[in-house]
């Protein structure tokens, strides 16, 4: 069954790679955007509404590149007329170009920050930019030890870890918590994202929250640590894991399970190492909070959950767009593709390539918040 899903994870992904590109509103020619496969687009193009026409450009979260990818071949073959191409930029670039006024929304790990709402009202004529949570998910911790297929670790011991205190694969506090599992000797090297990331800022909030003694950098988007190695994106991270003996990194899990990676289980302190699945990490999601207000829809995740089950290091990805003051000529097709990603069809898409969707009472919210964009 996991194969199953890993080789459709890896299809979908081939075939929206064909998906054509374009800035906003400017023509800057188009490839080809067939996909092969059956991947369920036709069912999915049959409940899809058309509205609007034109170049969508959007950037930002590479954790959600896969359900963009997914999302936008199923959009463009119910609706031809739009042309959309995601870049996953990373959240902060991506915050920065819809800041800018480049694209038409923006896709973010991280709720917009004060001064960043402050910015788009600049760009949101008569609004201001919104959080709207779409994608939700458990951000894996990768591995690559010769010999080792089943790694549990804690929040403590990845912290020293990621933090360069811990160097070696049989230390005695990985032992402790791999009593049966033969550690070698090797290095580690520990990956983190090179860019400004959302994954990178919820990673460091769990750290934070969970081994506050070993953490002590404040969480943010930018990589706060000495040591260790980078990589561009969530991609780049799984491909220096994959090739690396002793590596260690932390993407989201379609990337795991995408490029066959193990991934760690976490020891938060409940009867059982929990393994990073998208039903473990809505179990953690579901006891988030709305903390935006208005129509802002910034969550508040609980990092220490230590129910049975919960996966506890999740992130949201939210498409940031305006409340009001939408550019008027893209206004229409960017209701009309978010509303299918926030629609029961675009939401099971993400069931089926490991990401987590979105609880009934947020994604209520969500579609109606996406009605009302203006």
């Amino acid at each position: 069954m996991k194969l199953q899903r890993t080789n459709r994870l890896r299809a979908l992904a081939a075939g929206a790679l064909a998906v054509s590109g374009a800035l906003v509103l400017t023509a800057c020619g188009s490839d080809d955007n067939s996909g092969s496969g059956d991947d369920g687009s036709s069912k999915a193009a049959s409940n899809i509404k058309c509205e609007g026409k034109g170049n969508l450009l959007a950037s930002g979260s590479s954790a959600q590149k896969n359900a963009m990818d997914v999302w936008v071949k199923n959009y463009q073959a119910a609706c031809p007329d739009t042309q959309i191409n995601y870049k996953p930029t990373g959240s902060g670039a991506g915050i920065q170009e819809f800041l800018q006024g480049k694209t038409a929304f923006a896709g973010s790990d991280s709720a917009l920050e004060p001064e960043e709402v402050t910015q788009s009202k600049k760009v949101c004529k008569s609004g201001q930019g919104i959080d709207l949570p779409l994608v939700g998910g458990p951000i894996a911790v990768t591995y690559n030890v010769s010999g080792v297929d089943n790694l549990v670790l804690d929040a403590d011991t990845l912290a020293k870890i990621f933090d360069s205190k811990i160097t070696k694969w049989d230390d005695a506090a990985i032992k402790k918590l791999n009593p049966d599992a033969n550690l070698p000797s090797t290095k580690i090297q520990a990956f983190h994202r090179s860019d400004d990331s959302g994954t990178t800022d919820n990673f460091t909030k769990y750290l934070n929250k969970a081994a506050p003694n070993s953490w002590k950098y404040e969480p943010a988007k930018k990589w706060a640590a000495e040591g260790g190695q980078s990589a561009d994106g969530s991609s780049g991270i799984a491909t220096n894991v994959k090739q690396n003996d002793g590596a260690i990194g932390y993407a989201e899990l379609s990337y795991a399970t995408g490029n066959n990676i193990p991934t760690v289980k976490l020891d938060t302190g409940a009867d059982a190492p929990v393994e990073a699945t998208t039903a473990n990490a809505s179990k953690a999601i579901a006891e988030a909070k709305v903390v935006g207000k208005g129509n802002d829809l910034a969550m508040d995740l609980n990092y220490t959950t230590k129910a049975a089950g919960a996966y506890p290091m999740v992130l949201v990805t939210y498409e940031v767009a305006c409340d009001k003051g939408n550019d008027k000529a893209t206004l229409a097709a960017t209701k009309s593709f978010l509303k299918y990603a926030a629609s029961a069809d675009g939401q099971k898409a993400l069931a089926d390539i490991d990401y987590a969707p979105m609880p009934d009472e947020i994604i209520t919210k969500v579609r109606q918040t996406i009605d009302s964009l203006a």
